[in-house]
């Protein structure tokens, strides 16, 4: 399978994905450690993908979605943003509405 149909399916078979820098038990840098924190206080499972681990899809996600950095949140197939997007969305509700609707 060609890396860009990988990442495709990872999209479409998660409802809620983030790309980060680590795991969220041990994120690797900050952006990606309060991404995690924002995605956990809204309650719900989440997929996520170690970019450090997978350095094909490191180099390709970008590509694919347009979006240079990381962390990186696909919500029902579509990319929500990074980690200042996701932390407004946080403090403003918006998070926990988009996750949490059709859940």
């Amino acid at each position: 399978m060609d890396i860009m149909d990988t990442i495709k399916d990872q999209i479409t078979s998660n409802r809620v994905i983030l790309y980060m820098k680590g795991s969220p038990n041990q994120p690797q840098c900050g952006f990606s450690a309060r991404a995690v924190q924002a995605l956990a206080g809204v309650g719900e499972r989440f997929a996520y993908v170690d970019v450090l681990s997978n350095p094909e899809i490191r180099t390709n996600l970008p590509k694919y979605a347009n979006w240079p950095t990381f962390p990186q949140l696909w919500v029902d197939g579509e990319l929500v943003g990074g980690c200042d997007i996701i932390a407004e969305m946080d403090e403003s509700g918006e998070l926990a509405e988009l996750i949490k609707s059709n859940a």
